[in-house]
């Protein structure tokens, strides 16, 4: 809107109608803060403003303003963009106390307890140097071991003893994609939301990365993209698999076309695109996941597949990265890596 059409830079009843609205939402978008305002900004003058004429400098300047009547509470209106559709998301994000404690004011002790188990399945569980899933199935979040907390958990008092029935697992998962916290892939993966990023980063850092100093980039569970520097849930990896570079999809074109070539900046190996996958891709992708669904059919896949199909994955990848046999002058077996005896090298 141009500056004869009303100034709405000092705060009003419009700003506070803005601000209650994205709390009351969860998060926004450009577009749905332009319909927002656009509703606003009729009211305020008395007649129809489209959302066309609502500018990105309009959406801004109420986001600032909102901001500097957050500040004071320690809350702040902050921005990401979404992993695969590239949307940029705000939301409302507290600046004190981590994600944990707010989810307990609407969740109780062993829903706490089971999200936590649900979020070490994610990122410990489903989350190794080969597989980076960081998402856990439908199957997966129903596990015994998931919904049930473990005995030594329960007898440290680090969780509640209870845990959850299947059915009320089944409930906790749908409020959380109803609230924002995750969202489900059309292969029934869940994973966590540009919201839940922005909220817990702190939490997931403190959580599953180590503290030690020695601890080598590459080991670290939650790792950022080279481009954007916010989490990888969702992306590329390098091919060596010690290598702690990541890109989002989102940030792969703009971030190649600012390099010589497309070597990995830190251990200097050949990139290659859409092979080696973040996320549920580096299960969905593999030849065993696409051969089941050929062979039965996407809802088969979705009953069936996602455990059996990793344990075969894991079961092959542990098969290549065990060092081949060999039959030694003594009739025993040695790994092929291991170095003969000095005694042999003499006699030889």
């Amino acid at each position: 809107m141009s500056d004869d059409e009303g100034d709405h830079s000092h705060y009003n009843n419009g700003n506070r109608a803005f601000l209650q609205a994205v709390m009351a939402r969860g998060t926004i978008t450009m577009k749905e803060g332009q319909l927002l305002l656009a509703e606003i900004f009729s009211i305020q003058e008395g007649r129809r403003v489209d959302a066309d004429n609502v500018t990105s400098q309009d959406f801004a300047t109420y986001i600032a303003a909102a901001n500097s009547a957050l500040s004071p509470f320690d809350y702040e209106i902050s921005s990401a963009q979404h992993q695969l559709t590239k949307t940029r998301i705000w939301a409302v994000t507290n600046l004190q106390s981590d994600a944990m404690t707010q989810l307990a004011t609407t969740h109780s002790p062993e829903e706490i307890g089971y999200i936590k188990r649900v979020l070490d399945a994610m990122f410990e569980t489903y989350n190794t140097k080969r597989r980076e899933v960081m998402a856990i199935t439908s199957m997966q979040a129903l596990k015994k071991e998931v919904v049930k907390p473990r005995r030594e958990d329960v007898e440290e008092g680090m969780q509640e003893g209870r845990g959850l029935t299947v059915q009320e697992a089944e409930k906790c998962l749908g409020q959380l994609v109803g609230e924002g916290w995750l969202e489900l892939s059309r292969d029934s993966y869940y994973s966590l939301t540009p919201r839940a990023l922005m909220e817990l980063r702190g939490w997931l850092v403190a959580t599953y990365n180590s503290n030690e100093e020695e601890e080598e980039e590459g080991g670290q569970k939650i790792k950022f993209c080279e481009a954007c520097k916010e989490i990888v849930t969702i992306g590329q990896r390098c091919a060596e698999v010690e290598c702690p570079m990541r890109l989002h999809d989102v940030c792969l074109g703009a971030f190649w076309k600012s390099k010589p070539n497309k070597q990995c900046p830190k251990c200097k190996t050949e990139w290659i695109e859409d092979r080696h996958y973040v996320g549920q891709r580096c299960i969905t992708r593999t030849e065993e996941y696409l051969r089941e669904k050929r062979r039965n059919g996407v809802g088969a896949v979705r009953r069936r597949t996602r455990d059996e199909v990793e344990e075969e994955q894991e079961e092959k990848e542990e098969t290549m990265s065990s060092p081949p046999m060999r039959t030694g002058r003594d009739g025993g077996r040695r790994g092929r890596e291991q170095e003969p005896d000095e005694d042999e090298n003499e006699d030889e």
